[in-house]
């Protein structure tokens, strides 16, 4: 008896395991499509959405690459995040701030976010509206957005995206999956949006387990405390490494039973939907990000490089059936 798919699992459990795409895997690696298409209901592109591969000239938008993404996920009957709208990192190699004026980057912005989720107002079902705009120590980053626009930009933002698309939309940040003094600066920065009316649906928490793994229970409480603001909770870019010469003696085992604890404490704290970055370790991106390959072990996920199932996969499967 062939066994059942992880999405069949989780449809039926009403939660959603997901991953992110890259085009040219997709396209060229029938593995990779077919791993994408029946292990996973929700999908969302790596970095096709995000400003800069949509923006290869400043009067052309190129939505080749998002759109194999986005209509891989329509065709299949999954569950689409777009990722993401607002960003400081990965602009367009032509776009320089100070060419512009402060009006005339709120007018790119804004025009920027009408675009690009009106477009796909019929098939994105969640976006991440703005990513990573706080710094490590809790405070606002700067960024150009925020030097031209001030931290209004974040409420314009949501504003802006909530005039174009009916779709879910989200605050996403890495470094406060766990309650710590970054994701109190998140809480304190939400919880304020809320007030002010701004539509924020809910947060989106990276769970870059890289190394350093946040402790599964404080996970929860962190889940629970954003979900009492009235906020949807989802991981969204979960993967899980060790440092280089601190690997364990059994590193598959150790992996999976992080994955594991992770999934038992998000689904119980009402977290239902978990994405993975990525498909399978061969084309993980902490293989060719920086310095990322020398600090960091290159098999941080569900499936191996020949697209096997792992003892993460099995461990997932498990939290899923129970």
């Amino acid at each position: 008896m062939v066994d059942q798919p992880l999405r069949e699992i989780a449809d039926e459990r009403d939660v959603r395991i997901g991953a992110a795409l890259a085009p040219g895997s997709l396209r060229s690696d029938p593995s990779y499509w077919k791993r994408a298409k029946d292990e996973f209901n929700a999908v969302t592109p790596e970095n096709a959405l995000k400003m800069g591969p949509l923006r290869p000239s400043p009067k052309t938008y190129d939505f080749t690459d998002a759109d194999a993404i986005v209509n891989f996920g329509a065709a299949h009957d999954k569950y689409v995040r777009g990722h993401t709208l607002v960003w400081h990192n990965q602009k367009p190699d032509w776009f320089e701030a100070w060419e512009h004026t402060d009006d005339q980057i709120r007018t790119f912005l804004r025009d920027h976010i009408h675009t690009v989720a009106g477009r796909y107002r019929a098939k994105i079902d969640a976006w991440d509206v703005v990513n990573e705009a706080v710094a490590d120590d809790g405070t606002l980053r700067e960024t150009v957005w925020s030097e031209a626009l001030g931290e209004e930009y974040l409420d314009l933002a949501f504003e802006w995206a909530s005039e174009a698309t009916d779709a879910d939309l989200y605050y996403n940040d890495y470094g406060a999956d766990a309650v710590n003094e970054k994701s109190d600066a998140i809480y304190d920065l939400l919880e304020g949006m809320l007030d002010r009316g701004v539509p924020v649906d809910g947060v989106g928490l990276q769970l870059h387990a890289l190394g350093d793994h946040p402790d599964p229970e404080s996970i929860a409480e962190n889940i629970e405390r954003f979900r009492e603001l009235g906020l949807d909770v989802q991981i969204t870019e979960m993967d899980v490494a060790f440092h280089r010469g601190e690997v364990p003696d059994d590193p598959l085992e150790v992996q999976a039973d992080y994955y594991r604890d992770v999934f038992e404490a998000c689904l119980d704290a009402g977290c239902e939907t978990i994405v993975t970055w990525g498909v399978a370790d061969a084309s993980t991106w902490l293989r060719g990000f920086a310095d990322f390959p020398e600090r960091y072990t290159g098999d941080p996920l569900l499936f191996d490089e020949r697209y096997d199932p792992k003892p993460a996969y099995d461990a997932v499967r498990a939290v899923l059936e129970d």
